[in-house]
């Protein structure tokens, strides 16, 4: 079976006064029809550019040089705004970090519901309502009708959060991008939405590509992990398999400083160093500065190898026990 989206060497580079700044360095993967993509990594990494890459959002000094982005078979790099505004909210959709900067603080939330509606569909005010409140019920909010009439101000972050997911639902479309949008959010809601992103991805057939820095959040929604690191991937596969025995240095470095790694009063372990300017990536392997198990073979790019679902790049992968 085909893939929905299909990402081939995507290269999306900054032209900065210090130099090129490779953000997005040579990246490839699948998302298929109504499966959960994590995508992690350090800040930096390139996660949130490779997200705004697929919908089209790149500003100068920023820019696609490379690769192909593929959404239901359309080549998506080089297509005119126009076009890329018809796709967008329509077949593919994002969700953003912060809902107060996504939302227009002087409208209220029906207006701007019907407004995501009315670019993409010919629908009347009542029924466009009527979906309005449906979806702010499927996303946990209460008096949904409420809520049309609320302005952003009037809502929590959290209850903002789900009125931003509800938006990006509003047209049906086949992928949602989420670009951390848990993050300033409590753990207590942060467990409802994703238990509610999860059960609107089984009913929808919406595919989800969940960008976060925090592996415990994604290991809770995602059935496939992608892991970045300076632009580029260092392993992927499902994402049980990751977590049982990571393949590389990196990965098992993010595992290992999570909180629920450590037994209660153990210090815990921190990846040495941080990321080197994307502007002047070392030779090689961009991780081996950090690398507890790096030697003069990562000075040459590492190779890529696969074991069936998996992947991983690096010279020296970890052995599983």
């Amino acid at each position: 079976m085909s893939a929905l989206l299909e990402i081939r060497d995507l290269a999306t580079h900054f032209a900065t006064a210090t130099g090129i700044v490779k953000a997005v360095d040579g990246v490839s993967f699948d998302v298929h029809a109504g499966e959960i993509v994590g995508l992690v990594g350090e800040s930096g990494s390139g996660k949130t550019i490779t997200g705004f890459s697929i919908l089209g959002l790149i500003d100068a000094p920023g820019r696609i040089v490379a690769g192909s982005i593929k959404l239901e078979g359309r080549e998506l790099v080089g297509l005119k705004q126009g076009e890329l505004r018809k796709l967008r909210g329509k077949r593919i959709a994002m969700v953003f970090q912060d809902p107060s900067t996504a939302l227009n603080p002087v409208l209220s939330i029906g207006e701007q519901m019907r407004m995501a509606l009315a670019a993409h569909e010919n629908v009347s005010r009542a029924a466009a309502d009527a979906r309005a409140r449906d979806l702010l019920a499927r996303v946990g909010i209460p008096e949904p009708a409420k809520r049309l009439d609320a302005y952003p101000h009037q809502l929590s972050g959290g209850m903002r959060q789900r009125v931003a997911i509800a938006i990006a639902l509003l047209n049906r479309p086949s992928l949602i991008v989420c670009d951390e949008p848990t993050t300033a959010l409590d753990v207590s809601i942060q467990a409802q939405i994703l238990a509610e992103m999860r059960d609107l991805a089984r009913d929808f057939g919406t595919a989800l590509i969940w960008i976060s820095h925090d592996l415990a959040t994604v290991s809770a929604l995602a059935s496939r992990l992608i892991v970045m690191y300076a632009g580029r991937i260092v392993e992927d596969g499902p994402i049980g398999a990751i977590l049982r025995a990571p393949r590389h240095p990196y990965t098992r470095g993010l595992l290992d400083s999570l909180p629920s790694m450590a037994a209660p009063g153990q210090e815990l372990r921190q990846i040495p160093g941080s990321m080197p300017s994307l502007a002047n990536l070392p030779p090689g392997c961009a991780f081996a500065p950090r690398c507890t198990h790096a030697d003069a073979a990562c000075s040459a790019a590492p190779p890529t190898q696969r074991d069936g679902e998996r992947g991983w790049r690096c010279h020296h992968p970890l052995v599983p026990a």
